[in-house]
């Protein structure tokens, strides 16, 4: 890790004007990273005065799979079933105590397109229990949590139920429009020799189908490439790209062996043996790591297979309460969920620069530094993705030419951040990371003993979202 601490700016080629102008003058980043401002931290509880406290009661997630494995003949909703199941075996909540389930996924499968309904259903939740699903790309579980959050917070429920899920192993692969325009058509043709007017029209092009792709829609550029002008325009190397990616495969082993992903639960699979833990944690080598070729930005780009995060299959559950429906109902909450924050950016230069823009604003509301945190969990889409956001927080140069701040708000120090591994070793259902995130973040802070958690992360559309979590009095 030493020379991805270390590395300084270089001027490297830059494929957009605002990269460009990035590099009109050095970003002003630490020597280190994970240097940190020695203060004293605070421990003033983040509660607002009339604002009820909304507690994380557990949190669950069946373990995430790469794609195509053991979860490819299944559906989303069977996914998300499976997770609710584990939060209620886990929790013994009672059934007909939650007021409400909202559920996040980004792939919606046309069959379930109100997943948490199915998935409401199937795990044995009342008709009478309603449910609805939101898509914000990669923090559609944020939303998910945050809108039970409201719900609570506005008197309208006690006890609400929020997770994600994703399927990347069946998305859906659609006709042209030019065959479905003409399918349409002929289901409406009355008669013989209008049926076979329309079928005389179609053309051998008709069936190319429309395979998806992780594309803006707005860009029409994928988010890797994305990532890759990213990482270029803050002079983050390949090197330091594999350098993370290792780290955070190292560390995810290290907490899976020593059992410290509490969140996972077992999934017997039909017809297949029961899933136990996550499989695509795989610590490599800096030499095997060095061998693969650029997978977006052909030839020279930096992000490869190895540094971004893979298609992942899974989903995740946590129980959200009132503080005081909680321990009337007898239950020893984790944490508090406090203060958040979404933001918007440019889709094309910044689209991954969530983390930056919304880390400072969520601070400020609760009155906190970065030195008051004990543990972040951050996304990690691509380790360019990451390291460029860790220069940006900590350059006063892009503050104040970019976020119209007078000064930075400073890098996570690398010891508190994402310690038990990341997206990029985990794994990123893109509906329900964001639940992960949070409920890690808990878990983190009962575990090395600090009391303020931030999660944030970066979503397609440039837009992002950061969440603070307080860890509940032991």
């Amino acid at each position: 890790m030493t020379s991805m601490l270390t590395h300084a700016i270089r001027n490297l080629p830059a494929s957009s004007a605002w990269a460009a102008r990035v590099f009109a003058r050095s970003l002003s980043c630490s020597p280190q990273l994970q240097a940190a401002a020695v203060q004293p931290k605070s421990k003033k509880t983040l509660a607002k005065s009339g604002v009820k406290n909304i507690v994380v009661v557990e949190g669950v997630r069946i373990p995430f799979l790469q794609s195509g494995t053991s979860y490819a003949d299944l559906m989303p909703h069977d996914l998300a079933r499976a997770a609710l199941q584990g939060l209620l075996n886990r929790t013994n909540v009672p059934k007909d105590v939650v007021d409400y389930i909202v559920y996040g996924t980004v792939i919606q499968e046309v069959k379930t397109s109100n997943v948490a309904r199915e998935a409401a259903l199937g795990a044995g939740f009342s008709d009478k229990t309603p449910a609805h699903t939101v898509t914000m790309a990669c923090i559609s579980s944020n939303q998910a949590m945050t809108t039970g959050v409201g719900l609570i917070a506005a008197g309208q429920c006690d006890v609400v139920v929020a997770g994600g899920v994703e399927l990347m192993s069946d998305v859906p692969i659609r006709h042209s429009r030019k065959m479905r325009k003409t399918m349409l058509t002929l289901n409406r043709a009355k008669t013989l020799g209008q049926k076979l007017a329309l079928i005389s029209k179609i053309r051998p092009d008709y069936f190319a189908p429309e395979l998806p792709a992780v594309a803006e829609f707005s860009t029409s550029e994928t988010m890797g490439h994305s990532a890759d002008r990213l990482a270029a325009a803050f002079a983050v190397s390949r090197v330091e790209q594999d350098e993370y990616a290792l780290r955070s495969h190292t560390l995810a082993k290290k907490a899976q062996d020593g059992g410290l992903l509490l969140d996972v639960v077992p999934f017997k699979v039909p017809g297949r043996d029961t899933v136990t833990k996550d499989n695509g944690i795989r610590p490599s080598s800096m030499e095997q790591m060095g061998k693969l070729k650029p997978a977006f930005v052909k030839p020279y780009g930096t992000v490869t297979a190895a540094n971004s995060s893979f298609l992942t299959d899974g989903a995740s559950a946590m129980l959200i309460m009132s503080e005081e429906k909680a321990l009337a109902m007898g239950y020893k909450p984790k944490a508090y969920l406090r203060d958040f924050v979404y933001v918007s950016q440019d889709p094309k230069d910044q689209l991954l620069l969530g983390p930056t823009y919304a880390t400072p604003k969520v601070l400020e509301k609760a009155g906190l530094t970065m030195a008051d945190i004990d543990v972040f969990e951050f996304h990690e889409a691509f380790a360019g993705q990451i390291l460029a956001n860790l220069k940006a927080m900590d350059s006063d140069w892009f503050a104040q030419n970019y976020m119209g701040r007078k000064s930075k708000v400073g890098a996570p120090p690398l010891e508190k951040f994402n310690t038990w591994g990341g997206s990029l070793s985990l794994g990123h259902p893109f509906g329900a990371t964001g639940c992960r995130l949070a409920i890690t973040a808990a878990h983190r802070l009962k575990k090395e003993g600090g009391q303020y958690g931030l999660i944030a992360a970066c979503a397609a559309g440039g837009q992002g979202h950061a969440m603070l979590v307080e860890l509940y009095p032991q």
